[in-house]
This record gives C-alpha cells, sequence and structure tokens, in this order.
C-alpha cells in the first residue's frame, strides 16, 4: 500500500450541519473516495447532525443520493458499505435536549479515538455549538474542530469567534479550513520552489516582473444569496482563498515542512502588505457587479435581478493590486481578480517573469514574450511553463511562444483527490500545515479592513459588468495603466 493510501485509526468525525449543501455535495463525497481508497476503516462513525428529525436510514438514502449526483459510478459497490458507517443525530445548538446522550454515545467508544467536529453550518452557530461540546465535555484533548470561512466579516467579529472557540478548545485543536490550500497544484508550488533549483534562485524581484492570482466564476447566487449579499466577493473570496494563494507564492523558505514553520512564514507576507487605504483605494482596487447577460450559451439575470431588490451595492467581483514590501518582494505588482458570472471558470496562478534585457533576434517573429509559469488550480490542475522555442523548418530563424504543459490527469492517469479529501483526512491526522492559524486570519483582515472602510466612505456604486464578461473595463484599466495585461490565453 502506497503512502497516499495509509488507513488511519477508527475516528469519530461528526458534520454538523449535516443535510446542508456542503455536508452532501463536499464532505461525504471525499469521505467516501477516501474509503474506497483504503484509507478509513470500517470501525470509523460519520454521523451527520442537524435539528430536524430523521432516522439512520432516512439520511443513508438522503447520503446515497449525494454519492449518486457526485458522479462516482465507478464506484457503486462500495456505496452500501460506506453506508454502514454512517449515521444521524437530531440536535439543536439553542437548546440542550440530547446533547448529554450524544456526548454518552462518543464517549462509549475507545478512549483513544480521535474525534473530529466539523461546523459546516453558518458561522452564527459556531460559539453556540462549541459552548455545547463544552458543557457536554466534547472538548478534551483527542477532539478536534473544524470550521469554515468566513470566520467574521472584519477584524472585531473575527476576533470575537475566535476568543469564544479558543474558549473551549486549544489552537492546536481548531482547524480554520480553506479548501483552496488543499488543491493539488497549491502543494506543488511548493515542490516546484523548493524541490527544483531551476525556480527558488529566479523568485525574487530581479526576475519576476509580476504575479497575477485569478479566481473566476461562472455561476451567480444559486442558494447563497442572503449570505453573499452580506458579504460580497472581498470578504467571500479574497480575504481567505485569494490571499492564501498570494502566501503561497511570496513567502520564505520554511525551515521544514511542519505546520508551524510554514504558517509563520504565510505570516510574515500578511504583515508585509502595504496598506491599501482611502489614500490609495481608487487606484488600487476595481470592484464590480454583474448585470445581465449570457453564462455557458444561456441567457442569464442580473445580480439584483437574482436578489429580487435593486438597491444593494454588494459587490460582485474584485480586482486590486497588492505589493509585499520586502526585499524579495519589492516593486513586484500581485494583481488579484475575482469574480461571479465570469467569462470562464478558472482559478490560476501567473508568475511572470522579465522580459531578457536584450533580444539578438530582430525580425525573427516578433517581439519575444516573457516566460510565464502558470499552476491551474481548477479546472483540468496541471502546470504550464511559457517560452519563447524556434519554428521548426528551413528559411530562417523565427521564434514562437509555446507551453511546456502537464495535465496532472494526464501525468499521472489517475483520480485527482479533491481538496476536501486531502483536509480532511489531514484533520483526523492531526496535520494542520494547511490550514490557517488564528494569528492568519485576523491579519488578513487587518489588510481587508481599510480596503472596505474606503469603499463604504467614498460611497460609490460598483462598477455594471455584463455576465459571461471577464468584468467592468475598470479592471483592465487597473493593469494596463502599468504596461500589463491580464493573463487569458486559450488553455
Amino acid at each position: 500500500m502506497t503512502s497516499h493510501t495509509v488507513p488511519v485509526d477508527p475516528f469519530d468525525l461528526v458534520i454538523f450541519g449535516g443535510t446542508g449543501d456542503l455536508a452532501l455535495r463536499k464532505l461525504l463525497p471525499a469521505l467516501f473516495r477516501r474509503f474506497c481508497d483504503g484509507q478509513i476503516p470500517a470501525g470509523a462513525r460519520i454521523l451527520g447532525v442537524a435539528r430536524d428529525e430523521r432516522s439512520d436510514a432516512a439520511y443513508r438514502e438522503l447520503v446515497s443520493d449525494a454519492l449518486a449526483r457526485a458522479s462516482v459510478d465507478t464506484l457503486k459497490p462500495r456505496v452500501a458499505e460506506f453506508l454502514e458507517l454512517i449515521g444521524y443525530r437530531t440536535l439543536d445548538a439553542s437548546r440542550g435536549e440530547g446533547w448529554d446522550a450524544f456526548a454518552a454515545e462518543l464517549a462509549a467508544a475507545d478512549a483513544t479515538r480521535v474525534r473530529v467536529f466539523y461546523l459546516s453550518t453558518s458561522p452564527s452557530l459556531f460559539v453556540d455549538i462549541c459552548e455545547r461540546l463544552r458543557a457536554a465535555g466534547l472538548n478534551d484533548t483527542r477532539s478536534r474542530v473544524v470550521i469554515e470561512k468566513p470566520i467574521g466579516r472584519d477584524l472585531p467579529s473575527a476576533r470575537a469567534i475566535n476568543d469564544a472557540v479558543g474558549h473551549v478548545f486549544e489552537e492546536g485543536q481548531i482547524f480554520r479550513i480553506d479548501h483552496y490550500l488543499g488543491k493539488e497544484t497549491v502543494q506543488n508550488l511548493l515542490a516546484l520552489r523548493f524541490a527544483n533549483a531551476l525556480f527558488e534562485p529566479l523568485w525574487n524581484s530581479a526576475h519576476i516582473d509580476h504575479v497575477q492570482i485569478t479566481v473566476a466564476e461562472t455561476v451567480g447566487l444559486e442558494k447563497r444569496a442572503s449570505y453573499y449579499d452580506g458579504a460580497g466577493a472581498l470578504r467571500d473570496m479574497v480575504q481567505n482563498h485569494l490571499l492564501q494563494l498570494l502566501c503561497m507564492v511570496a513567502m520564505e523558505p520554511p525551515a521544514t515542512l511542519q505546520a508551524d514553520a510554514v504558517r509563520d512564514e504565510k505570516l510574515k507576507v500578511l504583515r508585509a502588505l502595504k496598506p491599501v487605504d482611502a489614500a490609495n483605494a481608487n487606484a488600487s482596487t476595481v470592484r464590480g457587479q454583474y448585470r445581465a447577460g449570457a453564462a455557458n450559451g444561456q441567457a442569464v439575470a442580473g445580480y439584483l435581478d437574482e436578489l429580487g431588490r435593486n438597491d444593494s451595492r454588494t459587490e460582485t467581483f474584485v480586482a486590486l493590486k497588492a505589493e509585499v514590501g520586502n526585499w524579495r518582494w519589492g516593486g513586484v505588482p500581485f494583481y488579484l481578480r475575482t469574480g461571479k458570472r465570469l467569462a470562464e471558470r478558472v482559478s490560476e496562478i501567473v508568475v511572470s517573469f522579465r522580459q531578457v534585457p536584450h533580444s539578438i533576434f530582430n525580425g525573427a517573429g516578433g517581439p519575444i514574450a516573457p516566460n510565464k509559469l502558470v499552476l491551474r488550480l481548477q479546472p483540468d490542475e496541471g502546470v504550464k511553463l511559457w517560452l519563447m522555442i524556434k519554428e521548426p523548418g528551413p528559411g530562417g530563424l523565427r521564434l514562437k511562444r509555446v507551453a511546456l504543459d502537464m495535465s496532472f490527469a494526464e501525468e499521472f492517469g489517475v483520480h485527482q483527490p479533491e481538496a476536501y479529501e486531502r483536509l480532511l483526512m489531514d484533520v483526523v491526522r492531526g496535520n494542520a500545515t494547511l490550514f490557517m492559524r488564528r494569528d492568519e486570519v485576523e491579519a488578513a483582515w487587518t489588510w481587508i479592513d481599510p480596503i472596505l472602510a474606503a469603499w463604504a466612505a467614498g460611497n460609490e456604486a460598483p462598477k455594471a459588468y455584463t455576465a459571461g464578461s471577464w468584468g467592468p473595463s475598470a479592471a483592465v484599466a487597473l493593469i494596463e495603466r502599468d504596461g500589463r495585461t491580464w493573463h487569458e490565453d486559450a488553455h
């Protein structure tokens, strides 16, 4: 058995919000795939928890339907076996009934068994659930708690949540999950930088011109209207996903791959970000809101129409220019953009190297394009390195830009684990490397809050963009003012 399929000891995993979208669409299919890969032993228990009354059999049917929708046809013979691990318990975080019996059931297991509590709920319930777990004596050293973003909506609220959860669990028991950090390509960024002598000597302002990070979605609000309209793209995506990706690109080499060694270096990046506030927000940020257009060949409504209101100023698109004020990255801009109803669903990191200092190829096929390293997170995870080469054939020397292209699926020929598959098993194993520490979350909010304040003070409406485009024209101007352009090559 290869190392990545080494099973863990039997454990209990409790999913609060077990009937919700995240649990059924992501968490349970991820656990099923890990079970089929031999990582989850038959003695493990996976319990869904929610407020409504439901039997084990009814919940297993719900889970079975979710697995069928998750395209696991080739694994169908294992579904019945997996469902034997599944149970359901009715609990309400606002009421005390049932918690003692629930605690007694978990306590009856082997005293060394790891217990994972996954809070797949509204953040407003995080504190109540943790307090119930404490009152029931379920916060001992073998327990771990997983909390999803958003962790607050600003620095004070994030601190309040961290304080309350930290009152119940030790920091080492708290796993703040950002599923982007579980993506194969993000971890391959570490391998590319620190396992290859080719890149790390060039990974600085002397050789890199700029970095682009794009997380683009084609979907609109889906079922998240009430949450999203109170959050917006800056809180929903930039404060966590995009800043975490920026940290992975920009951090110094950690001494080891131990969790705190990696997270210490990411924290240094967040603290080195130059402020974006009322003095420079207009020049460094763009926010937009989509109008009616087309997505995937179908006409789609605008944000306000989907919302059923005409007065929301919530941004569905953000582009911004960030700078890391340290010796490695001084003068290198990081351009970030994210949005809904954009032209393509794509998440990628583009590291654009500097132009050659002098071209000896005048008239040989046009200008020399700078080298680019493109790390694709989704879809079709992989790595491209764009180079200039001679076009084959006689008749003179003609240069052409081509990509050395590695698709993980094609190269390794196996199912690439989704982020939640890796992260859930990391929680069971107690490996916090790919999770956010409290000080990281608060450092990110420290940088984001002045942007939100500048936008509120400016009182300008988000710039309109047509659904199916790449966002408002001001986002193009943001990068082109610096003589650069967004990377939108055919993939």
